[in-house]
């Protein structure tokens, strides 16, 4: 998703929002955070799964993520968020709105995070065609589904081991593909459904499929946090934002600008971030070492280390950035062996240590 920043200020008419526990008050949990982070960046990463304990603030590091992004521009009257500068991101319709040389009304909106639920049927997703209508007066009769309310913003499935394969499969290829088309009776629709994917589940309720978990660009394993004066100090943030929320946010409130910010200069210089044919060569290298199916997983390597360089404000993608994010990459597309006793994030970097001719990273 594109975010945009603008001086001039923004009278907004919405109620006031519900308060939400900030970004970057959250203790610990690094991973996942940095997997959000770099899907913002660069959607093309392809969503993050986030697998963990029970009560690890994977739903609330989700919504709190959704809450930091800016506000973004979007075709007013357009029921699918269409992007007014972008037609790569527009809707048939507002496209040919544009080439009739019509003026787009422009709005902001908050960047739009939706929850699935684990009960949702194609139609509720995908959205439904009024068949009846399109016969009767020859329109096109949509109601949009989840999949147009979640363009340019973040669609989270909780438990999505638990989803059905098929909802997962369409999930999983609107966001490759950027669009969902609806067909019914010889009648088809579609519309951008361009969004950052985020699953998240136990892996006590069961795993997903290995050839759909392998579509999700990253995968993040999460841990209950031990040491007790780290619970400590996550026990009394949470305690200071529920006796006064907006005190809280307050005191947040300039370190989440400066994420803010951020993430807007990151996605600006994005385009301009070069990686070496020395570091893809080793990249691929490492995929094919530890027998990875595909192309995906030196794709999604190359692509996060590129979304991490530019966060740090650099224009050239180090070692040590692919050192950090490729255990994120690849850790899900290894082959399943009942009999090994290595975890996988360990097999990845040990492997990525031997490739890169560097010592293995303990932590």
């Amino acid at each position: 998703m594109t975010v945009t920043a603008d001086a001039t200020p923004i009278v907004s008419t919405q109620p006031r929002r519900r308060a939400v526990f900030p970004f970057t008050a959250i203790v610990g949990q690094e991973e996942m955070k940095l997997a959000l982070l770099l899907n913002v960046i660069d959607p093309k990463v392809g969503g993050v799964m986030i697998m963990g304990d029970r009560g690890t603030g994977k739903s609330t590091t989700i919504r709190a993520l959704a809450d930091l992004l800016p506000e973004m521009e979007v075709v007013a009257d357009d029921p699918f968020s269409s992007d007014p500068h972008n037609p790569e991101l527009m809707s048939d319709e507002v496209r040919d709105r544009l080439g009739r040389g019509e003026t787009l009304p422009v709005a902001k909106k908050k960047v739009t995070m939706i929850d699935l639920p684990l009960g949702a049927t194609e139609d509720r997703v995908c959205g439904t065609i009024d068949i009846e209508k399109a016969l009767s007066e020859g329109v096109k009769a949509f109601e949009p589904g989840l999949l147009a309310k979640a363009n340019r913003g973040i669609l989270y499935v909780d438990e999505v081991n638990l989803l059905d394969d098929h909802l997962v499969d369409v999930l999983l290829d609107s966001a490759a593909s950027g669009w969902n088309t609806v067909e019914r009776e010889g009648i088809s629709i579609r519309h951008p459904a361009s969004f950052v994917l985020v699953g998240s589940g136990n892996p006590e309720e069961g795993e997903l499929r290995p050839q759909l978990l392998d579509r999700f660009g990253m995968h993040a394993e999460i841990r209950t946090v031990r040491d007790p004066e780290l619970r400590v100090k996550i026990v009394e943030e949470r305690s200071q934002f529920d006796r006064n929320p907006q005190d809280y946010l307050h005191h947040y409130q300039q370190t989440q600008e400066e994420l803010q910010e951020r993430l807007l200069q990151a996605q600006s210089l994005l385009p301009s971030v070069e990686i070496s044919h020395e570091l893809r060569v080793q990249i691929s290298q490492v995929c094919a070492e530890l027998d990875v199916d595909g192309l995906r997983g030196d794709i999604v390597t190359n692509r996060a280390a590129k979304a991490l360089a530019a966060f740090e404000g650099r224009t050239e993608v180090t070692l040590d950035d692919v050192r950090r994010i490729i255990t994120l990459c690849l850790r899900h597309r290894l082959r399943k062996d009942p009999m090994e006793t290595i975890d996988s994030g360990t097999k990845v970097q040990k492997v990525f240590s031997e490739v890169f001719g560097v010592p293995l990273d303990e932590n």
